[in-house]
C-alpha cells in the first residue's frame, strides 16, 4: 500500500547553483547588444546564410557541426538567410533575431563555468577550489566576450569540458558516464578540428587508466575483457561514428549548387541540384565515337580548368620542349601539310578508376588519361601559368615522367552531347541539344566524404596579414588584443582582453606545477616520498588533465603556418583556471605550515577581490557599454602593445 505522506528529499549544492546562475547572468544579459555584426561573426554568418538555404559550401577551418549549432540557433530565431554579411559593425535588420542568432554560443559559455566546477570535484578537490576555478572562468573578460557571440570557441570549450567530467566521473563510479564522454570527444571535434587534440589527451588518459585495469589481478579476466572493450566501444567507435554523421547530416542537408561548388569534381557538382547536374541532366551517360565532350581537369586547383585552345600561335616555332616547362613537351595544334603527322595525332583515353577492363567511358563518373601513342607521355596540366602572350593560361603539357596517382592527369567529361543522324546539319542541330535519357549519376555518400575530407585538408583559402594577428608567444602575457566592434558615432566598443590578473595566476600556476613535479620527481627518484601514494596520484592525475590540456591546446599552435589570433588561446587558458585552484589547495594541506597556511589564504582572497576588481574595470570593454571617454579608455590601456580605439571630442 502507498505509504502517505509522500517525501522527497535531495541533496543541493547551492554554491553551484550560486556560480551556475552568475554564469548565465554575465554570458546572457543584454545579449542582443550590440545590434551589430561583431568581429568573426561576419565569417560565420555566411555560413549560416548558406545552411538556411541549403546551400553547399566548403569551410577548411573545421567540420561542420559548429556551423550546424549556429544555424540551429538562427532557425529558432526563424531566420532566412537573407543578410548580406559584407562587413564588420554592419547594423542588423528588424526581421534578424539578434538573440536567438547568439543564444547558444552564450549557453555553452555559462555551462563552461558550473562544467569546471564539477570536473574539479571528479579531480578529487574540495567544493572551495571547485568554488575558485569556477570563479576564474566566470570573471575571465576574454570568455565572456567570445560566449556572447556567434562564434565556436565557447561550443569547443563546452564539449572539451564535458568530454573530461563524464570521463572522469565515469572512473571514479563506473556507470553510464562513459558514452558521454564519448558523445561529447565526438562533438568536440566535429566542432573544430583543434578539438582532436584534447581527445587524444583524453585518450591516453584512457589508456593509462585501462593498462592499470588490465595489471588488477582482483578482477577476472573476462571482466577486464568487458570493460576492455566498453572503453574502445565509448570511446573510440563512438566518436569516429559521430564525426562521419556530422558530414552525413552536413551532405544530406545541403543539396544546392553554391559558391565553392567548382572545389569539387564533376560527379560530386552533379549530385547538387542546380549548376552542373542542371546542365548535364539528360545527357547520355556513355562516351562514344563521334561524342562532343567537354573535359575538366580532375585538379580543380587554384582554379576549376577545362581543356581549349585559343587561335594564336606559341612564340617560337614549334618546338618539343613546353615553354614554361622545358623538362616536358609541348602540347599545340600544330599541323604541317607537308608532312604526314597521322601518328603525332594518335591520343589513348586511359580509364584510371574502373573496376573492370570492360567498364566504359562514362560522363562525369569516370576519370581518363590521355596517353599520346607515339612518346607514351601523358596530357597533364604544368601548374604554371602562361604569359600574357597564352592569355595567363594554366599550360598543358604531355609528360613522361609522371606520378603514377596524380591527380593533374586525369580528366572527366562533363558536358556530353551525341549526334545519330547521318546530315551534317541535323547532326549539328543534335549536338546543340541535350539527349534526353535519364541516367542516374549519384556518387554514394561515402565517395562524397572522403572527396570532401581531403578537400579541406588540401585546399586552403588565401592567408592575408590580419590587423590583429598575433603569434602563440604573444598570448602567454596577452601582448594583444582585438577590437571586435566600435559604435558608428561614439567611444562604445567591445574588445577581446582577457583579466590581466587572472591570466598571470594561471601563468605562475603552470610555472609552479612544473617546478614542484621536478622537484617531486627527483625526490622520489631518491626514495623520499614528499606526500602518500594517493595524494601523488592525484597530483600526477592533475597534471596530465591540466598541463597536458594546456601543451596539446598551446603547442600545434607553434608549428602551424597561418594566420593566429588570441581567441586561439582560450581553451588552453581554461586549463590553466582549473590548475590554480587544485594547486593552491594541494600546497596549502600537504606542504605548508600552519602559519604558512594563513598566510596563503589570504593572498588568495587579495588575489580573487583583485580579479574582481579588474574584471569590473574591464567590464565596459567587455559588455560594449557604458560609454567610456578617451581619457577613460586610455587609462584601460594596460600595455603599450593594446590598440585601444577613441574619439576625441
Amino acid at each position: 500500500m502507498l505509504q502517505l505522506p509522500l517525501v522527497v528529499t535531495a541533496q543541493v549544492d547551492l554554491l553551484l547553483v550560486l556560480v551556475s546562475l552568475l554564469a548565465f547572468w554575465t554570458r546572457l544579459s543584454h545579449l542582443n547588444y550590440p545590434n551589430a555584426v561583431v568581429f568573426d561573426e561576419v565569417y560565420y554568418g555566411q555560413f549560416v546564410s548558406l545552411y538556411m538555404k541549403r546551400v553547399f559550401f566548403i569551410d577548411d577551418s573545421g567540420p561542420p557541426l559548429g556551423h550546424m549549432i549556429l544555424a540551429s540557433g538562427a532557425y529558432l530565431g526563424g531566420f532566412d538567410g537573407n543578410f548580406v554579411w559584407n562587413r564588420i559593425g554592419a547594423e542588423y535588420p528588424s526581421t534578424v533575431n539578434v538573440w536567438s542568432l547568439r543564444l547558444l554560443p552564450a549557453l555553452c559559455g555559462a555551462l563552461c563555468v558550473p562544467l569546471v566546477y564539477l570536473l574539479t570535484l571528479e579531480l578529487k578537490f574540495s567544493h572551495l577550489s571547485a568554488l575558485g576555478a569556477a570563479v576564474l572562468l566566470l570573471l575571465e573578460n576574454s570568455l565572456i566576450v567570445q560566449s556572447r557571440f556567434m562564434l565556436l570557441e565557447s561550443v569547443l570549450i563546452f564539449f572539451v569540458l564535458l568530454a573530461f567530467f563524464s570521463y572522469l566521473r565515469f572512473h571514479n563510479a563506473p556507470s553510464s558516464w562513459l558514452i558521454l564522454s564519448g558523445v561529447s570527444c565526438g562533438a568536440a571535434v566535429g566542432v573544430k578540428y583543434m578539438g582532436l587534440f584534447s581527445y587524444l589527451l583524453l585518450l591516453v588518459v584512457a589508456s593509462l587508466h585501462t593498462w592499470k585495469l588490465i595489471g588488477d589481478k582482483t578482477i577476472s579476466h573476462m571482466n577486464v575483457c568487458v570493460q576492455s572493450v566498453h572503453r574502445v566501444l565509448c570511446l573510440v567507435v563512438v566518436p569516429v561514428l559521430l564525426y562521419v554523421f556530422w558530414f552525413y547530416v552536413h551532405l544530406s542537408f545541403l543539396n544546392r549548387s553554391g559558391p565553392h561548388d567548382q572545389l569539387m569534381s564533376s560527379a560530386f557538382q552533379a549530385s547538387l541540384q542546380g549548376g552542373l547536374s542542371r546542365i548535364t541532366r539528360g545527357q547520355p551517360l556513355e562516351v562514344a565515337y563521334g561524342s562532343q565532350v567537354t573535359l575538366r581537369s580532375s585538379v580543380s586547383q587554384p582554379i576549376p580548368c577545362w581543356l581549349h585552345s585559343h587561335k594564336v600561335n606559341y612564340p617560337i616555332s614549334h618546338d618539343v620542349a613546353a615553354p614554361m616547362s622545358p623538362h616536358t613537351q609541348e602540347v599545340s595544334g600544330y599541323i604541317d601539310f607537308n608532312v604526314s603527322m597521322p601518328a603525332q595525332n594518335l591520343w589513348r583515353v586511359d580509364i584510371s578508376n574502373r573496376e573492370a577492363e570492360s567498364e566504359v567511358w562514362k560522363t562525369i563518373l569516370s576519370e581518363v588519361r590521355l596517353i599520346h601513342v607515339n612518346t607514351s607521355a601523358v596530357l597533364k596540366l604544368s601548374g604554371v601559368s602562361l604569359p600574357d602572350w597564352g592569355f595567363r593560361q594554366l599550360e598543358v603539357v604531355a609528360d613522361k615522367l609522371f606520378k603514377a596517382h596524380s591527380s593533374s592527369l586525369e580528366w572527366t567529361v562533363e558536358e556530353h552531347r551525341y549526334g545519330t543522324s547521318q546530315e551534317q546539319k541535323e547532326r549539328e542541330a543534335e549536338l546543340h541539344s541535350p539527349t534526353h535519357i535519364d541516367v542516374d549519376r549519384k556518387i554514394s555518400f561515402w565517395a562524397k566524404f572522403v572527396e570532401l575530407q581531403w578537400k579541406m585538408l588540401t585546399v586552403k583559402q588565401e592567408e592575408s596579414e590580419h590587423k590583429y594577428s598575433s603569434s602563440p608567444l604573444e598570448w602567454i602575457t596577452m601582448e594583444t588584443n582585438i577590437a571586435y566592434w566600435l559604435h558608428s558615432s561614439t567611444n562604445a566598443q567591445i574588445h577581446l582582453i582577457g583579466n590581466p590578473v587572472s591570466w598571470g595566476v594561471a601563468n605562475l600556476s603552470l610555472l609552479a606545477y612544473q617546478l614542484l613535479a621536478v622537484v617531486y620527481l627527483l625526490r622520489r627518484r631518491r626514495g623520499l616520498k614528499d606526500v602518500p601514494d594517493g595524494v601523488w596520484d592525484q597530483f600526477v592525475c592533475l597534471g596530465c588533465v591540466c598541463v597536458g590540456g594546456w601543451l596539446v591546446n598551446f603547442v600545434p599552435f607553434l608549428l602551424m603556418d597561418k594566420t593566429l589570433f588570441l581567441y586561439h588561446y582560450l581553451p588552453a587558458l581554461c586549463y590553466l583556471y582549473l590548475l590554480s585552484p587544485a594547486l593552491l589547495e594541494h600546497a596549502h594541506t600537504h606542504l605548508l605550515s600552519t602559519l604558512s597556511s594563513r598566510a596563503l589564504c589570504v593572498g588568495a582572497l587579495a588575489v580573487l577581490l583583485s580579479i574582481f576588481l579588474t574584471y569590473r574595470t574591464f567590464c565596459p570593454l567587455t559588455y560594449g557599454s557604458p560609454e567610456l571617454s578617451a581619457h577613460q579608455l586610455q587609462g584601460l590601456k594596460w600595455r603599450d602593445t593594446w590598440d585601444i580605439l577613441y574619439r576625441r571630442r
